[in-house]
């Protein structure tokens, strides 16, 4: 007799206050997700295995995961269930029941809609830097003493008293450096607080394409053209330098 491939898949639940919903959009993205709410609790289920142990779960504040067993609720490891599940719970998938509206641009300082703000967090996974921004007075006797073919391989922006270089590999200079996410420069070690608003950003403040957004950690960005940037050579980098006032 063939064996039920159902057989030993487990689908899990998840719950969490009301109150706490606005932290949702961390796992907005996680299409295969379900979401229904009642008076007080929205619940969530259709998690794969992998979502169910990762760290974005683990985070969410006042979440709670059930595996479904027979109709009935238990928690992780448990050998006694905690509740019934939940019927007549109207569901929906969560990236649609989720929707996020911009308000206007307010300079460099906005959120999505008056729950949600733009936030940036120490991130989990290491991403190639691409970008470097340089104090102009500092780097100003290295960028000569650099060899060409490096030279060759880097574009560059002028930002105030300082320099934006881009391309690699990234020339050997003090600075911040940054990773690149669907047009963003991202400080190198951090990530969106929720990640789904990376497009959606790009959709609003960006939908041209003609512009790079640079982050501070503080949630802030500075929009850079991209037709500001040309490349990089010693003769470049010393007209500009003259026409300024850093030294």
């Amino acid at each position: 007799m063939a064996e039920d491939p159902s057989k030993g898949v487990k689908e899990f639940w998840a719950e969490l206050p009301r109150a706490d919903e606005d932290f949702l959009g961390a796992i907005r993205d996680w299409k295969n997700v379900q979401i229904a709410v009642d008076d007080e609790t929205v619940w969530l289920k259709g998690f794969t295995d992998e979502q169910a142990v990762s760290a974005d779960l683990q985070q969410l504040p006042n979440f709670m995961l059930y595996e479904l067993r027979d109709g009935l609720l238990f928690k992780k490891e448990a050998l006694v269930p905690s509740k019934k599940m939940r019927t007549a719970l109207l569901w929906s998938p969560i990236d649609k029941a989720l929707r996020l509206t911009f308000p206007a641009s307010n300079n460099n300082y906005f959120g999505i809609s008056e729950k949600v703000e733009v936030r940036l967090k120490p991130g989990n996974e290491e991403h190639p830097a691409i970008a470097l921004l340089s104090s102009i007075t500092e780097i100003k006797d290295s960028i000569p003493a650099q060899p060409n073919f490096k030279l060759d391989k880097i574009e560059w922006a002028v930002i105030d008293d300082k320099a934006l270089f881009l391309g690699t590999p990234l020339l050997s200079l003090p600075g911040k450096t940054y990773w690149t996410r669907d047009g963003h420069l991202l400080p190198s070690g951090f990530d969106f607080e929720f990640k789904n608003l990376s497009s959606l950003l790009q959709q609003q403040y960006n939908k041209a394409s003609d512009k790079w957004l640079l982050w501070n950690e503080d949630g802030t960005y500075l929009p850079v053209k991209k037709e500001d940037f040309r490349k990089l050579s010693v003769s470049s980098f010393r007209l500009t330098e003259k026409t300024k006032e850093w030294i």
